[in-house]
C-alpha cells in the first residue's frame, strides 16, 4: 500500500482558461448567493435545480427511476453496461440538490465507467435532520446487496455532504459486519461539520460556498449532534475502510478538510489517494462534458472503479507519497 498524492495542472489551453473563468463568474453569480444562510430552503432548492442548467448531460445514458428500500433512486445506465454499479450519493449540504441536480457529473460517471450509477433522492433536513440521509443510504446499500450484486462491484462515491455521506455510510457498513464495498470516490467531501478549518489563517478562493453557509447547513442537519462521528466521519474511528480515492481543487475552502481526512486515512492503514485539481473549484466534475478537467477527474474515478491502482490513476502531473504534515 503506497499512499499517493497527485497535483494535477490546469490545462494551458487558451479555450479552456477562457471557459473556466465563465463558469467561475456563472457560478459566484448564480450559485454562491443561493447558499446565503438568509435564502430560504424552499428558494435554494428552486435555484439549485434551476443553475443545473449550466451542466451538460452525457448521451448514450438511459435514465430510469424506481425504489429501493423504499427510497426513490434513479439510475444512469450507459449504453454498454457492465456488471459495476456505483452508489453515488449527491451534494447539497444535506438540505438541497437530488438525483435530477447532478445528471450532469453522474451521467458521465455512468459513461466514462461502464457501470450503472443509482443515486438516491435520500431524505433532507430540515425536514427530515440526521441521521434520516444516514439511514437512506445505508438501507440503499444493503437493497443493493439483497438484490444480488457482489460487494466486490460495488463502488460509494458522493460530492461535497453526499461524499461526508459515503464516508459515514462506509462506517455503517463496517460497524454492521456487511460486505465492505470495494473502493470509496469521494469529490471534494465535507466530512467535518464542526468546521475545524473555519479559523485557519490561509483560506483559498472559494466560488460557491463559504464558512456561514456550512455553518448554517451543519446546524439544520445535525444540530447538537456535528460532532457525531456518522454527521463528521472524520472524527470517527477510520480503520478497516476500502481504498478511497479523494479529489479536490485549490479553489475551495473545503481543501485542507481534504488533506486531512486523507492524512488520517493514511494513518488509519487505508490504501488512500488524494488528487489536487489546481485552479478549479468545489465539485467541479459537475462540469463534465464542458471542462477538460472534470472529464479527466471523472476518467480517473472510472478507471479506479474498473480496479485500477491507486498509484496508476494519474498520467501525468506530479505524484509524490504524502510525508510527515502532508496529505
Amino acid at each position: 500500500m503506497k499512499p499517493v498524492r497527485a497535483e494535477i495542472p490546469f490545462s494551458s489551453r487558451r479555450r479552456q482558461r477562457v471557459i473556466a473563468a465563465l463558469l467561475r463568474g456563472s457560478l459566484r453569480a448564480l450559485v454562491r448567493p443561493l447558499f446565503h444562510p438568509a435564502v430560504p430552503v424552499a428558494a435554494l432548492r428552486a435555484g439549485l435545480r434551476a443553475s443545473s442548467a449550466i451542466t451538460l448531460q452525457a448521451g448514450g445514458v438511459t435514465t430510469r427511476r424506481e425504489r429501493a428500500a423504499g427510497v426513490p433512486v434513479e439510475w444512469q445506465t450507459p449504453s454498454r453496461a457492465g456488471a459495476e454499479v456505483v452508489l453515488y450519493l449527491h451534494g447539497g449540504a444535506y438540505c438541497v440538490g437530488s438525483p435530477a441536480t447532478h445528471r450532469g457529473l453522474t451521467t458521465h460517471l455512468a459513461r466514462y465507467s461502464g457501470a450503472r450509477v443509482m443515486v438516491p433522492d435520500y431524505r433532507l433536513a430540515p425536514e427530515h435532520p440526521f441521521p434520516a440521509a444516514c439511514d437512506d443510504a445505508l438501507a440503499c446499500y444493503q437493497w443493493l446487496l439483497d438484490q444480488g450484486h457482489e460487494s466486490s462491484q460495488i463502488t460509494i462515491a458522493g460530492d461535497s455532504a453526499g461524499g461526508g455521506l459515503a464516508l459515514s455510510t462506509a462506517l455503517r457498513i463496517r460497524d454492521a459486519d456487511l460486505p465492505a464495498p470495494a473502493r470509496l470516490a469521494l469529490l471534494s467531501p465535507w466530512v467535518d461539520l464542526t468546521l475545524t478549518d473555519r479559523d485557519a489563517a490561509r483560506q483559498p478562493r472559494e466560488h460557491i460556498l463559504s464558512w456561514e453557509t456550512l455553518a448554517h447547513a451543519a446546524e439544520i442537519y445535525a444540530g447538537n449532534r456535528c460532532g457525531d462521528p456518522l454527521a463528521s466521519p472524520l472524527l470517527g474511528d477510520l480503520r478497516d475502510l476500502p481504498p478511497t480515492l479523494i479529489l479536490v481543487g485549490t479553489e475551495e475552502i473545503l481543501l485542507a478538510e481534504a488533506e486531512r481526512l486523507a492524512r488520517t486515512l493514511q494513518g488509519a492503514g487505508n490504501d488512500t489517494a488524494l488528487h489536487v485539481y489546481q485552479e478549479l473549484w468545489h465539485v467541479f466534475p459537475v462540469h463534465a462534458g464542458i471542462l477538460d478537467a472534470a472529464d479527466r477527474a471523472l476518467d480517473s474515478i472510472a478507471r479506479f472503479i474498473a480496479g485500477g491502482q491507486i498509484s496508476d490513476l494519474v498520467e501525468s502531473g506530479q505524484l509524490r507519497s504524502p510525508g510527515p504534515g502532508t496529505a
